[in-house]
């Protein structure tokens, strides 16, 4: 049985962690089946947005902690490298996808796994869902991205308190505080995360490429490299059929017909 399932449909490509036995807690192989599904999924032209969610009653429950100790016993030193091999790369990969990433969590997102859904550009919840970073509650620190993420999404001060308390967060309370975009009944979760997929994979995905660029460059800089970043990305635009489709289609009052190019 495959522990990532990938299904295309609509320009979307759908990426599922599939251990629903170990609530998709991350193995070695799944999380280089991850990594390499997001890299085919950057280079593919005909994926035009990207959903991750996960099989069964759960979102992904993070490091898979009996491999992990199995390997620290028997001497390997794979776990002490699993952040710089597996987690980094699946970060970066996720926050410089040239297109929308929805993370469509079900159940329970824990450690990697909720820090993966942070790292997506949208988050949709099932009623279901609860986000927890117990790292300290197994004596480590914050990893795949999460202490870049999470404050970003909903303040240093909130940030540090689910580290620290390691106290889980449910759907509503997630929404409340900014971490989710949406949440809506279990049953409804993936069918919600598509049409909005579907919706962003018919629009002008280069541009989305680009707005990711710009508030990436802001979130880190100066006004100025901001201001620097829009100017680069909106000449970028500015020159792309889309964009020439879209101001013909607003005067002659039609829809536009977006490819991405």
């Amino acid at each position: 049985m495959s522990e990532l399932l990938v299904d295309d449909a609509d320009g979307v490509r759908t990426l599922t962690f599939n251990r629903p036995e170990s609530f998709n807690a991350f193995t070695v192989t799944l999380k280089v089946a991850f990594l390499a599904a997001l890299k085919e999924a950057a280079a593919d032209e005909s994926v035009r947005a990207v959903v991750i969610t996960g099989a069964g009653r759960a979102f992904c429950a993070g490091q898979d902690l009996k491999e992990h100790i199995g390997l620290l016993q028997a001497g390997d030193p794979a776990p002490l490298h699993t952040v710089e091999k597996h987690y980094n790369p699946i970060v970066r990969e996720l926050i410089g996808m040239p297109k929308p990433v929805i993370a469509a969590v079900n159940g329970s997102a824990a450690g990697a796994g909720a820090s993966f859904a942070y790292a997506a550009d949208l988050r949709i919840a099932g009623t279901s869902a609860k986000f927890l970073m117990a790292f300290a509650n197994v004596g480590l620190t914050a990893d795949s991205g999460a202490s870049y993420t999470l404050p970003r999404l909903i303040g240093h001060g909130r940030a540090m308190e689910m580290m620290l308390l390691a106290q889980p967060v449910g759907a509503e309370e997630a929404l409340r505080v900014g971490m989710v975009n949406q949440v809506v009944p279990d049953d409804e979760l993936l069918s919600t995360a598509h049409l909005l997929a579907a919706r962003l994979a018919a629009g002008p995905t280069t541009a989305y490429a680009k707005i990711k660029e710009a508030l990436a460059a802001a979130a880190d800089g100066t006004l100025e490299d901001a201001l620097e970043a829009e100017r680069r990305t909106q000449a970028d635009c500015g020159a792309t059929e889309d964009h020439r489709e879209a101001v013909d289609a607003f005067v002659n009052k039609r829809a536009p017909k977006f490819i991405g190019r």
